[in-house]
């Protein structure tokens, strides 16, 4: 960038940051009003860019989250980044969940277990967002003993269905993903960990979006009432 690029961004990285701390309260309490009504309870707050914000910015971040009753905040960051954000996690006592992907090469990366092992070595409420497909696709390990051993560290899974070896993502009971099986884990262990469902499989055709999503539940449905 130029030098007028770089001064306007940081201009705009300041307004952002006095309109964001200006915000009242009853802002994020009627929001949160707004999805109890409708009976959705809003379980985690996903912050990105979360490293690059100043730290009145970050207390605001976890403020914003526990005033909507979120249990826990995600995010995508380096893992580096993550021994400054976790002190503020465990300033405001708010489980983080680092989320990743699939790269098991940049040390700067969530992908293999040993990163988010890291990661929660710095802070008591550094945490974990488990990918379940991402995971398995990755590491061609299962993430059910991960679960079992991290529950408590564990913010919130994304459910998808991929295949061993980098495999890409299929329609749910195609891939060689677990989530049966983790699911079964919560609802038998009864530990408080939500599952957003992920559908990034291609639609099949005839089907469409909201059928697959459909499909999905079911499958989540099935795996807890059936199994």
């Amino acid at each position: 960038m130029t030098p007028e690029q770089e001064g306007a961004q940081k201009a705009a990285a300041e307004d952002l940051r006095k309109w964001r701390l200006s915000l009242p309260h009853d802002v994020f309490t009627a929001f949160r009003k707004k999805y109890a009504d409708a009976g959705i309870l809003i379980k985690v707050l996903k912050v990105d860019n979360i490293n690059s914000f100043s730290g009145d910015e970050v207390d605001y971040s976890f403020t914003v989250g526990r005033l909507l009753g979120a249990q826990a905040l995600s995010t995508e960051i380096p893992l580096s980044a993550s021994k400054r954000i976790g002190q503020f996690a465990d300033k405001h006592k708010m489980l983080i969940g680092y989320h990743g992907h699939t790269n098991l090469t940049d040390p700067e990366a969530f992908g293999s277990p040993q990163s988010w092992e890291t990661a929660m070595s710095y802070a008591k409420y550094s945490g974990w967002n488990l990918d379940l497909g991402h995971f398995l696709a990755a590491t061609n390990l299962s993430p059910v003993p991960f679960l079992e051993k991290y529950h408590d560290r564990i913010s919130h899974l994304h459910l998808k269905d991929r295949k061993l070896n980098m495999g890409p993502n299929v329609p749910w009971g195609q891939g060689d993903t677990p989530i049966a099986e983790c699911l079964r884990l919560i609802r038998d262990k009864k530990w408080d960990i939500m599952g957003a469902i992920e559908m990034e499989h291609p639609t099949p055709q005839g089907s469409d979006a909201m059928t697959e999503l459909a499909k999905c539940i079911d499958f989540c449905r099935k795996a807890l009432l059936e199994g």
